[in-house]
C-alpha cells in the first residue's frame, strides 16, 4: 500500500499561479502583434514550422494524453496503452491530406464551419457543423479543467471550486490578450516543458517502485492478461471507438483547422507529420504510471471519486518521491491542460468572430468585432466551470464525446473530397448516425453502437447524394474566399498601425 506524501496546499496554488504568470508575461509580450481580429484569430497566417509543430503537439497533449494514458494502462494493461498511444499520433498525421487539400481549395479561410457554409450554401448544414464544433471545443475545455482539478485534488487535496475559479481566471486572462499568437507561443513552450520532464518523472517513479523488471513482474502476477498486447475485449470496449473518435476530433476540431489556415502553406504537411511523430513518446512514457499503479496494488477505493483517471497523480504523490519531482509532475499536467484550454479558447473565438458575429451583423465595426471575439473566452470558461463542478465522470465524458464526434468522420471527409456530396446528405447522416448509434451504444455495447453509427453515416451519405444528382464546383470556394474574410488594418484606423511602423509593430517570431 502506498502512503501519501505531505505536500502543502499552498504549493499547488503556487505552481498554478506561477505557471499562469509566466504565460501572462508571454501574452503581454506578443500583444503588440495582435492589433485586429484578423491577428487575434489567424496570426496573420505567418506561423512557421517550429511554432506550428509545437502548437499542434500542445493542443493534442491535453489532460487526456497525460493522464488517460495511465488510466487505460492501469485498466487494460499493455493492450490499453497500445490502443491509446498508436491512434493518437496517427490521428494527427491523418490530417495531412485533408488540411493540404482544403487549404489549396480555400487558401484564406478561417474556420471549418465557414467551409461547410460555402460548400453547401444552406443554413441547416452550417448550424449542424457550428453546434458540433462548439460542443467539441467546450468538451476540450471541460476535460482540461477537470484535468487541473484532478491532479491538484489528488496531490494537494485542493478544493474543486477554488481550482476551477483559479484556472479559469488564469487561462482566460492570458488567452484574452494574445489570441492565436499567445496560444501558439505558449503551446510551443508547453511541448518543450512536457517531453523531457515527463521522462525524468517516470524514471524516478520506476526507480522508487523497485525497477521496471520488478514492476512488470508484479503486473504479471496481477493477471497475465495485463501483458497481452492484443485483447479483443480492449478493442471492443474502448479501443475502436476511441481510435475513430480521435480521427474525428483531429478532422473536425477547429483548433486544428485554425492552425492549418494560420500556417505558411509550404509547411503544412511537414507540420502535422512531425507533430504526430513527436507526440508518441509523451503518452507512452506517462502511461507507464498505470503499470506502477497495478504493481503497487492501487484499488478503486484508493482513487475514490477521481476514478481511474487519477491513477497517475495518485502514484506520483504516494510513492515517497522528492517534493521537487512531484511538483515537476504537477507542472507537466497543469501546463498541458492550460495550453490545450487556451488553444480551445482561441479556436472558439474564431468561430464567434467568423461564424456568429459576422453572420448576424455583416456590417459590424472592427472595434466591436474585436471586443465580442475576446469576450467569448471568459464566457466559455464560465460554462466549463459549471459543467466540471457537476461531478461528471472524466473517463466517461471522454468516451461519450469521442463517440459523438465519430459521426463527423464520413460526412466531413466526403464534403472535402467528393463533389457529389449534398447538404441534405450531410445533415441527415450526422443526425441519424447520432440518433441511432447512441441508443445502441447505451443499450447493447460500445462496439455495436460504433458499427451502427458509421454504417448509418455512410449509407445515408452515399444514398442521399446519388439520388440528388448534384455536383459542387470547388473553384467557387476560392472565388468566395477572396470576397469573405476580415479586413486588414489601414492607416489611421483604431486597431491598425501606420504603414511606416507596420514592420516594427508586427515582428515575425523566429522559428
Amino acid at each position: 500500500m502506498l502512503s501519501p506524501s505531505s505536500l502543502p496546499a499552498w504549493l499547488g496554488i503556487a505552481l498554478m499561479v506561477g505557471l499562469g504568470a509566466l504565460m501572462l508575461t508571454i501574452a503581454l509580450s506578443v500583444k503588440r502583434m495582435v492589433l485586429t481580429t484578423h491577428d487575434f484569430i489567424i496570426a496573420d497566417r505567418r506561423i512557421g514550422l517550429g511554432f506550428g509543430v509545437g502548437s499542434v503537439i500542445a493542443i493534442w497533449t491535453w489532460s487526456m494524453a497525460v493522464m488517460l494514458s495511465s488510466a487505460q494502462a492501469y485498466t487494460w494493461g499493455t493492450s490499453g496503452l497500445l490502443w491509446f498511444v498508436v491512434p493518437n499520433g496517427l490521428a494527427v498525421i491523418a490530417m495531412v491530406p485533408f488540411a493540404v487539400h482544403l487549404r489549396r481549395r480555400m487558401p484564406t479561410g478561417y474556420t471549418i464551419v465557414e467551409f461547410i457554409r460555402e460548400r453547401f450554401q444552406t443554413t441547416p448544414a452550417t448550424l449542424v457543423m457550428l453546434v458540433a464544433m462548439i460542443f467539441l471545443l467546450l468538451g476540450s475545455i471541460f476535460l482540461n479543467l477537470f484535468g487541473v482539478v484532478l491532479v491538484t485534488g489528488v496531490v494537494f487535496g485542493l478544493d474543486k471550486t477554488v481550482v476551477l475559479l483559479l484556472t479559469i481566471a488564469i487561462v482566460t486572462v492570458y488567452a484574452y490578450f494574445g489570441g492565436l499568437w499567445t496560444s501558439t507561443i505558449t503551446a510551443t513552450m508547453t511541448t518543450l516543458l512536457v517531453t523531457v520532464p515527463a521522462a525524468v518523472v517516470v524514471l524516478y517513479v520506476l526507480h522508487k517502485a523497485g525497477g521496471a523488471g520488478f514492476v512488470f513482474e508484479r503486473v504479471k502476477d496481477a493477471g497475465p492478461e495485463k501483458l497481452e498486447v492484443l485483447r479483443g475485449d480492449t478493442a471492443a470496449s474502448f479501443g475502436l471507438t476511441f481510435a475513430l473518435g480521435l480521427l474525428a476530433v483531429s478532422m473536425a476540431d477547429q483548433a486544428f483547422w485554425q492552425k492549418a489556415w494560420a500556417m505558411r502553406p509550404q509547411n503544412l504537411a511537414r507540420t502535422f507529420i512531425w507533430a504526430g511523430l513527436w507526440f508518441y513518446p509523451i503518452p507512452l512514457c506517462l502511461g507507464l504510471l498505470g503499470f506502477v499503479g497495478i504493481a503497487a496494488g492501487v484499488g478503486a477505493a484508493d482513487l475514490g471519486a477521481f476514478g481511474t483517471g487519477g491513477v497517475g497523480p495518485y502514484v506520483v504523490s504516494h510513492l515517497g518521491l522528492p517534493v521537487l519531482v512531484v511538483a515537476l509532475y504537477v507542472l507537466i499536467i497543469v501546463n498541458a491542460c492550460y495550453s490545450a484550454m487556451d488553444g480551445a479558447f482561441s479556436a472558439l473565438s474564431s468561430l464567434v468572430a467568423i461564424d456568429i458575429v459576422k453572420r448576424v451583423r455583416p456590417d459590424v465595426g472592427e472595434r466591436t468585432l474585436f471586443r465580442l471575439t475576446k469576450v467569448s473566452i471568459p464566457v466559455a470558461g464560465l460554462v466549463g466551470a459549471i459543467v466540471v463542478s457537476s461531478g461528471i465522470d472524466y473517463v466517461k465524458l471522454v468516451n461519450v464525446t469521442f463517440f459523438v464526434d465519430s459521426s463527423l468522420i464520413i460526412p466531413l471527409g466526403l464534403a472535402i473530397f467528393w463533389p457529389r456530396y449534398t447538404s441534405r446528405a450531410f445533415i441527415a447522416s450526422v443526425l441519424l448516425a447520432v440518433a441511432i448509434g447512441v441508443p445502441i451504444r447505451e443499450t447493447v455495447s460500445e462496439l455495436w453502437g460504433l458499427v451502427a453509427l458509421l454504417g448509418v453515416s455512410l449509407l445515408v451519405s452515399v444514398t442521399a447524394s446519388l439520388l440528388q444528382r448534384e455536383r459542387f464546383d470547388y473553384r467557387r470556394l476560392r472565388r468566395q474566399d477572396e470576397l469573405d474574410g476580415l479586413a486588414k488594418p489601414q492607416a489611421g484606423e483604431p486597431h491598425g498601425p501606420p504603414p511606416a511602423v507596420e514592420a516594427e509593430a508586427k515582428p515575425e517570431p523566429a522559428t
